[in-house]
């Protein structure tokens, strides 16, 4: 049963790293490629170190597993939002379909303060 679980978040993990890699190819623009390459790696290695955590069973790896996956939580997010502000304000080409722009109005408000 212990190979079974390990092999399935292994699976699991390896499915939402494709997915990640799969949506940096096909997305239009940088915001949405960004959402993918956070979102879906960082939940594919989380399962990836959850089963390495399963497998080993020691409290060392245990530690560093969860230690791991609690850094990669507190700066993903971070990161993205700050390439993603980067990239918006750098002027970089977004997706044609797009049909808001929220950040328009606080953009331009932002440029007059300064």
């Amino acid at each position: 049963m212990h190979d079974i679980i390990v092999g399935i978040l292994l699976v699991s993990g390896g499915f939402f790293a494709c997915v990640a890699g799969l949506g940096i190819l096909r997305f239009p623009d940088v915001l949405m490629r960004m959402h993918a390459s956070t979102k879906a790696s960082t939940l594919g290695v989380g399962l990836i170190l959850t089963a390495v955590a399963i497998y080993f069973g020691t409290l060392e790896m245990i530690a560093r597993s969860a230690a791991t996956i609690i850094f990669l939580l507190l700066t993903a997010p971070v990161a993205a939002h700050l390439l993603g502000k980067a990239a918006y304000r750098t002027g970089a080409v977004l997706w044609q379909g797009m049909s808001k722009d929220e950040l328009k109005d606080y953009a331009e408000t932002e440029q007059e303060s300064q």
